[in-house]
């Protein structure tokens, strides 16, 4: 049976991808492809999805892929020290494509401060309708100008979590000793990906009315459901195997983005434990208990212990405060079970309860961790434990061995199978 024109489309445009780029995982791969796809119907969402792609270090393929993003999607437009204002005017009704390599050098630590009105820019223009506006002096008014466009970004290291919040998310990595693609020639291979893009253009750009008004059925909700759509929209249109690839995708990439959590949420996660069955704590009881918690970063908090203040401040946003409570009849500072519940409802998953820790541990201490450009917190990668939004199975007790009535230690399971109730020699009197 032959393929739809835009499966065909779909599939030639993920196989270039893998002639020049080792990528992460199939379901990147997907991704990225659609994202690319999506990028030709920018008219037609109501959202205009990132697209972060991220390396812990230089040489890991993440300027590469941008590369072949640039020669395959919709209008490219790349910024090299763009101005807020110079963007925005280069906006229009059919939007460019918003392309920023090394945007770790605007959104990082030191340079994030200077660069705030395009983080606001970036982030506003996820959504319609959200214009920048300035005053115009020489006509004395103001001046509504649309930031509605499509854009992705690379950069070593974490972006600022609004922009993570608002992007699908593809990390790289460095290529391993027998992986191995084609090197990438402008000259020689743009021709032929430019007449991909224009074949991709010519199908979608016939489609625009259908896709404006659809409606996919999406396997996540909220946020990253806006995010996934328009790239779920494309490949129901493509048909063939697409819309269960681009449905896995988005299933295994925004649950890879949601075991990265910030340290509020780990300090939620991590008091649930701590609690257990209490119903108040002392504060001094609840900071030693968190600092002996394994691969924490509670001990080593900028070189301290976590303190009183430290766990108040944090709190804070959260609604919770501190309060006398009595632990083992002592009246103290600290935290009562209830005042924390609802923070552990709304911020963790349900799942979680009793594995707070192990489903959002890190092996990163506190000191190797930067903080997110322009969000006031810093991120904490989980490690792979219980993904927050897999099914985990209850586990079954396992029965303890009866003890010889004799000596009173545990029986051998053969023996006690056979109906013996003692070791052999031992008096059960």
């Amino acid at each position: 049976m032959t393929a739809p024109p835009g499966a065909v489309l779909l599939d030639q445009l993920r196989a270039a991808l893998a002639r020049y780029v080792i990528l992460p995982s199939a379901e990147a791969g997907d991704a990225v492809a659609l994202w690319v796809a999506a990028t030709h119907a920018q008219p037609a969402w109501q959202h205009a999805t990132r697209l972060v792609i991220t390396a812990p270090e230089k040489r890991c393929g993440k300027s590469r892929l941008l590369d072949i993003v640039e020669t395959t999607c919709h209008d490219p437009l790349i910024a090299v020290n763009i101005s807020p204002a110079a963007l925005v005017r280069s906006i229009t009704d059919d939007p460019p494509t918003l392309l920023l390599d090394e945007a770790d050098t605007f959104f990082g630590k030191k340079a994030a401060d200077n660069h705030e009105d395009l983080r606001g820019l970036i982030n506003a223009g996820h959504q319609r309708n959200r214009p920048y506006v300035r005053w115009d002096a020489a006509l004395r008014q103001p001046e509504h100008c649309p930031t509605f466009s499509m854009a992705a970004l690379a950069g070593i290291g974490s972006m600022p979590d609004t922009i993570e919040d608002r992007a699908v998310m593809v990390k790289m990595r460095r290529r391993g000793p027998g992986e191995r693609v084609q090197p990438f020639r402008t000259r020689r291979d743009a021709p032929a990906l430019h007449e991909l893009r224009d074949c991709l253009t010519a199908w979608i750009r016939t489609r625009l009315d259908a896709l404006t008004d659809a409606e996919p059925d999406m396997p996540v909700e909220d946020r990253a459901a806006d995010n996934w759509e328009p790239l779920i929209a494309v490949a129901d249109a493509a048909g063939g195997s697409w819309p269960d690839r681009a449905r896995t995708a988005c299933r295994v990439l925004t649950n890879a983005a949601e075991e990265d959590t910030t340290l509020g949420v780990r300090l939620l996660a991590d008091l649930r434990q701590v609690f257990g069955d209490a119903e108040a704590l002392h504060g001094a009881t609840i900071l030693d208990a968190l600092c002996k918690l394994d691969e924490s970063p509670w001990a080593d908090w900028y070189g301290r212990p976590f303190n009183a203040r430290d766990l108040a401040k944090m709190l804070k946003p959260f609604g919770v405060a501190s309060l006398d409570v009595k632990e083992g009849g002592i009246n103290r500072k600290g935290y009562r079970r209830e005042h924390l519940y609802d923070a552990w409802s709304r911020y963790l998953r349900p799942e979680q309860e009793g594995t707070a820790t192990a489903a959002t541990s890190a092996t990163a201490q506190v000191n190797g961790m930067a903080e997110v450009a322009g969000s006031g917190q810093r991120t904490l990668p989980a490690t792979g434990a219980p993904s927050l939004t897999r099914d985990v199975a209850e586990v079954a007790r396992v029965a303890e061995p009866p003890c010889c009535a004799g000596c009173g230690s545990p029986m051998d399971p053969q023996l006690a199978a056979a109906g013996d109730t003692t070791h052999p020699g031992c008096d059960p009197a």
